[in-house]
């Protein structure tokens, strides 16, 4: 999930930039950066924005555009929500322009589709887990933790493929077929690491998860 530049037409990339700014803005301003006096919690957000780093730097892929690698998005928007989630996206899309891994022109596209996208899944399937289930621990982690990351980084594969198949730089048989589904593997791995780390998260450090409240998640509810 690498979107190169210069792959797709120029105006893709320019109204990015224009649908970026204004986002970006307004989650600096409504991210709660008061959370950060609370101790641990600026070095936990430092250090989630470092291993992403890392962890985007790492993939695999055969063709432009057509890179695979875990994200960790529906994991930093639990710890973090939103608003201060999108900025730590940004700042690990930032550091891969620095270190030469992405053009700067593509910046805001790549934002777009894989931090803008799959955050608003992810708020959109943890409002859809809290209307339709019961607040309850293991539900937290499985819908939310295991089965949540799994949906997001599909998603933002279905994003993806549909964006090369739109502008035509890849024939829509040969994204289906030989992109897409291993989105499918992706999300497996993404839902094992992310539910596995949110678990070890809420058993000995849930005041660092955000969304969650141990006074309404209860194991004994």
């Amino acid at each position: 999930m690498n979107l190169p530049y210069p792959l797709l037409s120029e105006t893709w990339y320019w109204l990015a930039w224009g649908l970026w700014l204004p986002l970006m803005v307004l989650a600096l301003r409504r991210a709660p950066w008061s959370a950060f006096q609370e101790g641990g919690r600026l070095h936990l957000w430092l250090g989630m924005v470092v291993v992403l780093l890392l962890l985007w730097s790492m993939k695999a892929g055969v063709k432009p555009g057509l890179d695979l690698h875990l994200t960790g998005i529906m994991l930093f928007s639990l710890v973090f929500e939103l608003p201060l989630a999108f900025v730590g996206f940004n700042l690990v899309l930032l550091g891969l322009v620095l270190n030469g891994a992405l053009a700067w022109e593509s910046l805001a596209l790549n934002a777009l589709l894989t931090a803008g996208t799959g955050l608003l899944l992810a708020r959109l399937l943890q409002l859809g887990v809290d209307r339709l289930f019961p607040r309850h621990f293991f539900i937290f982690v499985f819908l939310k933790g295991f089965f949540g990351s799994a949906l997001v980084v599909m998603g933002v594969g279905l994003g993806f493929t549909c964006l090369y198949g739109l502008d035509g730089i890849y024939a829509w048989n040969y994204l289906l077929e030989e992109y897409l589904p291993y989105y499918l593997l992706l999300g497996f791995s993404e839902a094992w690491i992310s539910g596995m780390v949110l678990t070890l998260m809420l058993v000995y450090r849930p005041g660092w998860v955000a969304t969650f409240d141990e006074a309404v998640y209860s194991i004994g509810k």
